[in-house]
């Protein structure tokens, strides 16, 4: 049966991934919807990429459109509902399982792009289904430890920690130096909703969000592993964390930026936000921050969430071949490379080795290979809608419930609503 879904285009979508190279004479117009990040952060790569597309298909004009991540999808629905579409569109690689469930976009051939055998499974595996694969991968994005390197060194800590007694150690360390004469100093910054460093507690001791078996999602928060990681999730909050635990991380570099945190989990990216005052950060603090892989209880990295963007061709698109092969110069060595120069992280395993080693990002580049991907669900987008998540955690970060009781609680509503399709 077909899923239900307002621009359902027919199951199992309209292509095989045979997409033909148009002739070089071919003319016509390519519509690519890429989301803002890459007009703010890595605009030359959008220009020698659709520059490298002209050089060989002249007569196509391409017309790259941002759009913002909160209307993208809304606007996605909207256009695949009709039957004028865009030819190529980002997604998030959290949001691409129900669109594929619902035949929204042509299958692609792997083996035309670049380092398809070596991409992050964190990206190609929202990609495929049944066997095939309907979208590219793109970029992504892993959290790290990022702490004040001068509070750090006045508080006699003289590194960033290699493990996770040392990085309680520090943390004791911070706490003692600069608590007692600031009470909103938190020696490590974890507000309550924040359910990606959550969840990646929950992984590190083993544990899932979810889970399949014999074709049906089950919310899995409530396991004896996933209960191991909240708790340890929780006994970092309550020993080092002074906040508002109701909160989530939306305005973390604003806060770190006020100067009253030692330690934060975040993206790299989020270190050069904490000093930006357009983000509410504060210049003072500019070259005060370093990253470091962020140690997890079981002796390893912590697992990060992977966030990153994977590019599909809408499988009512008229010019699917053009299409791939925009995104195949768009994504290739070449293009990940001026990635990399960003300090972005690339969609493949080799290229993650040219990350530089001295760099903000070569941690997120190390935690990278634990990285894990929300559940493959075709509902999942409806979960997150319903916050089970934060609305979880907050219940145990503010001491409503218990781990037990608040993860069986979410398990039973994502029950509810994964499965939706």
């Amino acid at each position: 049966m077909c899923a239900l879904l307002t621009f359902a285009v027919g199951c199992g979508g309209s292509s095989d991934g045979g997409q033909k190279a148009p002739a070089a004479d071919t003319s016509g117009e390519l519509t690519v919807w890429l989301a803002v990040d890459a007009r703010e952060s890595w605009p030359d790569l959008v220009s020698s990429a659709t520059a490298r597309f002209k050089e060989k298909y002249p007569k196509i004009d391409v017309k790259v459109q941002y759009q913002q991540w909160a209307s993208k999808n809304q606007k996605i629905d909207a256009a695949l509902a009709g039957q004028r579409v865009p030819d190529v569109v980002e997604m998030g690689n959290s949001e691409t399982t129900n669109y594929l469930v619902n035949g929204a976009f042509a299958a692609v051939d792997p083996k035309k792009f670049d380092h398809s055998a070596d991409w992050l499974p964190a990206l190609h595996d929202a990609c495929r289904m049944d066997g095939k694969t309907y979208c590219v991968p793109y970029y992504v994005g892993a959290r790290v430890g990022i702490h004040r390197t001068d509070l750090l060194k006045k508080a006699g800590i003289k590194r960033a920690p290699k493990s996770y007694p040392e990085l309680l150690d520090g943390l004791d360390k911070l706490k003692a130096e600069f608590g007692p004469g600031d009470k909103n100093f938190s020696a490590f910054y974890m507000p309550g909703r924040y359910w990606y460093a959550a969840m990646a507690f929950v992984k590190d001791a083993g544990g899932e969000i979810a889970v399949e078996k014999d074709g049906r999602w089950h919310g899995a928060l409530s396991s004896p592993r996933s209960r191991a990681g909240l708790k340890n999730w929780k006994k970092l909050l309550d020993d080092y964390y002074v906040g508002d635990r109701s909160k989530d991380n939306g305005d973390q570099p604003a806060v770190v930026g006020q100067g009253h945190v030692g330690i934060f989990y975040g993206n790299t990216w989020e270190a050069k936000a904490a000093t930006d005052s357009r983000s509410g950060g504060s210049p003072k603090l500019r070259g005060k921050f370093g990253t470091f892989v962020f140690p997890g209880p079981s002796g390893k990295p912590l697992p990060p969430f992977l966030g990153g963007s994977t590019l599909a061709i809408p499988a009512k698109s008229k010019n699917q071949g053009a299409a791939a092969e925009w995104i195949r110069i768009y994504t290739d060595s070449a293009s990940q490379r001026r990635l990399i120069k960003v300090d972005t992280l690339p969609n493949n395993t080799v290229q993650l080795r040219d990350v530089p080693s001295d760099g903000i990002n070569a941690p997120a580049a190390r935690a990278a290979e634990r990285g894990w991907v929300t559940p493959l669900a075709p509902g999942w987008t409806a979960v997150e809608k319903s916050n089970v998540l934060p609305e979880m955690l907050q219940n145990i970060a503010m001491g409503k419930q218990s781990v037990q009781a608040a993860a069986a609680a979410a398990d039973r509503r994502i029950d509810d609503v994964i499965n939706e399709r």
